[in-house]
């Protein structure tokens, strides 16, 4: 299994975009986020990726300047990237 949370951090994203991730986070909702961004997994470690994915083309859409970039997308999948990366990383005893 990659690292996915290494990968994680090594986006690079606007200040005021990762800032609106952190208050989204708080109303993620989990069926909703993956009905819309990876509707046919189920897997884990393919939702993490099938996010990634989706989220390098909508970065590739806001870095062209598009008229069909949308922030509240952008937001979403971040937020539930970042929300599904977390469940991903093993417990570890406090200690």
């Amino acid at each position: 299994m990659s690292d996915f949370r290494t990968n994680l951090s090594e986006i690079r994203r606007p200040g005021i975009l990762m800032r609106a991730v952190r208050f989204a986070l708080a109303d993620y909702h989990r069926p909703t986020a993956l009905k819309r961004f990876a509707p046919e997994e189920n897997r884990p470690e393919r939702i993490v990726s099938k996010l990634f994915e989706t989220e390098a083309r909508i970065e590739e859409i806001r870095q062209s300047g598009a008229s069909t970039y949308s922030i509240c997308d952008h937001i979403e999948v971040l937020a539930a990237l970042v929300a599904e990366c977390r469940l991903l990383q093993p417990r570890t005893a406090a200690g």
